[in-house]
């Protein structure tokens, strides 16, 4: 285990679940933060919460990634790590019936989003030969269940990404990971049924799903690997969840 004090990491979607375990997490081991998220309060609560707690150097960003202007107005620092974990999912339903606009969403966030940040952030990781990109993916990048057809083929194209941008950058120095976790509770389920908490809820009814905080651990083990390590992915699932659609849920 390295340490990463002192290290610039960069986390998009910082506002809540995983994005927001990422910050604590990364914190913690004295790390300065960019947090960038598309809601200001959150931002700046969360900012305020971590200055008074660990006292890191942190600066917060209010934009979407799908602002592909609105990043390249943005003078970047200098970053360590990216973290690409701003995404969503929406809606389950089949491809004949599906919301056109809800798939624009889910492209342009989950695939084109992780692009512009990677393009904005990258140069300057391949000029200094140091770097980490990790990526957020999913179970649903390795397998597809009913009514994921847009959302899974998102994930499917940020393992291949992933796969490629390691190929792209061979002989840089830089790593590059994935995280691709099954069922988390955080507020995607919300988001995906449209903001109906209670049916968001019933998925994990009688399991015991990951916390973001789970996730956030994986993130960082890859990040503090020594500097010829790379971890290429981590597939990783709650202990009741054997499959996309295997669940042991106890009555």
């Amino acid at each position: 285990m390295i340490s990463l004090a002192g290290k610039r990491v960069l986390i998009t979607g910082a506002t809540s679940g995983i994005g927001e375990a990422c910050a604590r997490a990364f914190a913690e081991l004295g790390c300065g933060l960019v947090l960038t998220g598309r809601r200001d309060d959150r931002l700046k609560a969360l900012a305020a919460s971590l200055s008074n707690s660990t006292g890191v150097e942190l600066t917060t960003i209010v934009f979407d990634v799908r602002d592909l202007e609105g990043i390249r107005a943005i003078p970047w620092p200098a970053i360590d790590i990216l973290v690409n974990n701003a995404g969503l999912g929406i809606g389950l339903d089949p491809l004949q019936s599906g919301n056109i606009e809800e798939w624009d969403a889910m492209i342009d966030a989950n695939v084109k989003g992780l692009l512009y940040m990677t393009r904005a952030i990258l140069p300057g990781m391949v000029e200094r030969k140091s770097g980490h990109v990790i990526n957020l993916g999913s179970a649903a990048g390795h397998w597809v269940y009913p009514g994921g057809n847009v959302y899974c083929a998102t994930k499917h194209a940020v393992k291949a990404l992933t796969e490629a941008m390691r190929l792209d950058l061979v002989g840089t120095g830089i790593r590059v990971s994935s995280v691709d976790p099954g069922m988390v509770e955080t507020e995607f389920s919300v988001v995906r049924f449209r903001g109906d908490a209670e049916r968001a809820h019933k998925v994990y009814e009688g399991m015991t799903p990951l916390t973001a905080e789970d996730v956030a651990d994986a993130i960082v083990f890859c990040a503090t690997r020594r500097a010829h390590v790379n971890i290429n992915q981590v597939i990783m699932m709650p202990v009741d969840q054997a499959g996309i659609g295997t669940v042991n849920r106890r009555k």
